[in-house]
């Protein structure tokens, strides 16, 4: 009983873990893969790594121009978001390094290592001091794959690889493989002669002998950990953070060593350790569930970045609610994969966990129809992207003076699969500031992407709020600016080379990521700048608020000092 639900724990904490990770960082925008750092605009040369015209997904930390040559100073500083994002790395390293432990490589040998400790040591202080170390090395272990990672990469190369169309779709096809290694097609191993030479260093004495002990554990323990590494490592590129390989491997190795301290400090605890059995399995098939549903945010990336429109909501909606019905019927012994073991009956806490997923799956099933379903809209394609959505129709209409809307500058590319209900913006700055001036109207510049994580989930969870909504159709003239739209080209005249990046900018996206550092210091979506009819802002520029009531405010705080002058 005790062993089912330590898979409800894990099932729960992993997949909240990842969505805060994603949910936390801030959101970096390159039009293309030729820049040279997260923080640094310096040019650089076209021959360079990834040098490709390709799409960009947004996730990464916020990067601020180092020409301060725009005119208002009240830039967004990146340091919160970015210890932001980092803490969100480290929570899913931490879930991770716990569902690891859990798995069949690892949870039989806390036995076998907290014994052998206490024998060889002879004393309990010095198994406890011995596991200490045997805890400390796997940390530093880990941790060293990640800055390998970074320095192997560098930043510059992370952040192309969280950027780049190709690679978001290998990541995909990553995940999928991880996914299959977890249901028991194959097993990712190491080769067999590199295991040996590890674990006979193991039986030296000394800090040596410990550090090979805990590299034994590290490589023994491979195919069930890989996949989870592998996620880490792949989630931590997408932020482009140049910490966030280590910080993902310190939180997974972290929760990995704990178990083995407190076992070495407390031996009487390994009487009420759960037994070794099939459930060990069963945590590493759901666990293949999760990363097949993760994959499919990747893929959802590169479909919307390239306009395939082959992966719309409802399509996205379906693929998980079939993998997380399979999950419940697996849970309830329905399905049976190639290492699990009879399942004689089901006990309270399986039942428990086969609710919840098939809950789960009960939540999803009106979003095929365009309900928002708000706690995991940041995960969802753009509810644009629906093609049969009944909640529209409950939606306010949109501001008045939209009648000749469709003849805006870029509207049929963008309104019908980007804008949510109920909004009618403009989608080029220049038209909408002459609108603004016309309606003396201050002017809402929304800088957003087609992948942008945050930004999804500010549309549905706090512009969908009626009092929102109001607020903003009534009082404002609504920009959009999408950061990396790349099929849209500048006409010829309007081509330049960008002062702050050197660049050609030959996109509407390149134009509007040039523009928003150029103008707001800022390379984070979202970004809500709030300028009057002489383009000067309002308020101090924001990011996300996902606190309704305060987001409102902070847009009547515009509004107010508009009319104040």
């Amino acid at each position: 009983m005790k062993s089912i639900f330590h898979i409800f724990f894990v099932i729960t904490l992993f997949f909240s873990g990842l969505a805060n990770a994603q949910e936390a960082d801030s959101l970096l925008n390159f039009d293309d893969v030729e820049f040279s750092s997260g923080a640094d605009t310096t040019p650089v040369s076209d021959t360079g790594l990834l040098n490709t015209e390709d799409v960009v997904f947004s996730d990464g930390q916020d990067t601020l121009s180092q020409d301060s040559t725009a005119t208002n100073s009240a830039a967004v500083t990146a340091a919160p978001e970015e210890s932001q994002s980092l803490w969100g790395i480290f929570i899913a390293g931490l879930i991770g390094g716990f569902a690891a432990f859990l798995m069949p490589c690892i949870f039989p040998m806390v036995p076998l290592t907290v014994s052998f400790f206490t024998k060889k040591s002879g004393s309990r202080s010095k198994a406890v001091s011995q596991a200490f170390l045997y805890g400390l090395f796997i940390i530093v272990i880990y941790v060293a794959l990640g800055m390998l990672i970074t320095i192997a990469f560098g930043a510059e190369a992370l952040n192309a690889l969280s950027t780049n169309g190709i690679f978001n779709f290998l990541f995909f096809l990553l995940l999928v493989f991880f996914a299959a290694s977890f249901f028991g097609a194959f097993e990712i191993t190491l080769p067999s002669s590199f295991v040996n030479k590890i674990d006979a260093n193991s039986d030296k004495s000394g800090l040596i002998g410990l550090f090979f002990m805990s590299a034994s554990l590290a490589v023994v323990s491979f195919s069930c950990t890989g996949p989870i590494i592998g996620t880490l490592l792949v989630e931590a590129a997408t932020k482009g953070e140049r910490l966030g390989p280590a910080v993902g491997m310190f939180g997974f190795s972290l929760a990995l060593a704990i178990p083995f301290v407190l076992f070495a400090m407390f031996p009487s605890l390994l009487k009420s350790m759960p037994k070794s059995g099939g459930w060990l399995n069963s945590v590493k098939v759901v666990l293949g569930f999760l990363e097949l549903a993760l994959a499919m945010k990747f893929l959802s990336n590169v479909d919307l970045a390239y306009n395939w429109q082959l992966l719309d909501r409802e399509i996205f909606l379906a693929l998980w609610i079939v993998i997380f019905g399979l999950m419940g019927l697996y849970l309830l012994g329905k399905i049976k994969f190639a290492h699990d073991s009879d399942l004689p009956y089901l006990s309270v806490p399986r039942t428990v966990i086969t609710i919840i997923v098939f809950s789960f799956v009960v939540y999803m099933i009106p979003g095929m129809w365009g309900a928002p379903l708000k706690s995991i809209a940041a995960f969802l394609p753009p509810i644009g992207t629906q093609d049969f959505d009944l909640a529209s129709a409950g939606h306010a209409a949109p501001a008045a003076g939209s009648a000749d809307a469709s003849s805006r500058k870029h509207y049929t590319h963008f309104h019908s699969r980007a804008t949510i209900k109920g909004f009618d913006p403009y989608y080029d700055y220049d038209e909408a500031l002459a609108a603004a001036k016309a309606q003396n109207k201050p002017l809402m510049i929304d800088f957003t992407g087609w992948t942008c994580v945050n930004c999804r989930k500010m549309e549905a969870s706090v512009w969908s709020d009626p009092k929102v909504r109001n607020l903003i159709n009534e009082n404002f003239i609504l920009v959009e600016l999408y950061v990396d739209e790349h099929d849209l080209k500048l006409p010829e005249a309007e081509q330049y080379v960008s002062k702050e990046t050197g660049k050609k900018i030959n996109t509407v996206g390149k134009k509007n990521t040039d523009f928003q550092i150029t103008r707001f210091q800022s390379n984070s979506q979202p970004l809500y700048a709030l300028v009057d009819n002489d383009e000067q802002l309002l308020v101090p520029a924001s990011g996300a608020n996902y606190d309704i009531d305060s987001y409102a405010a902070y847009l009547q705080s515009a509004i107010d000092a508009y009319k104040a002058k």
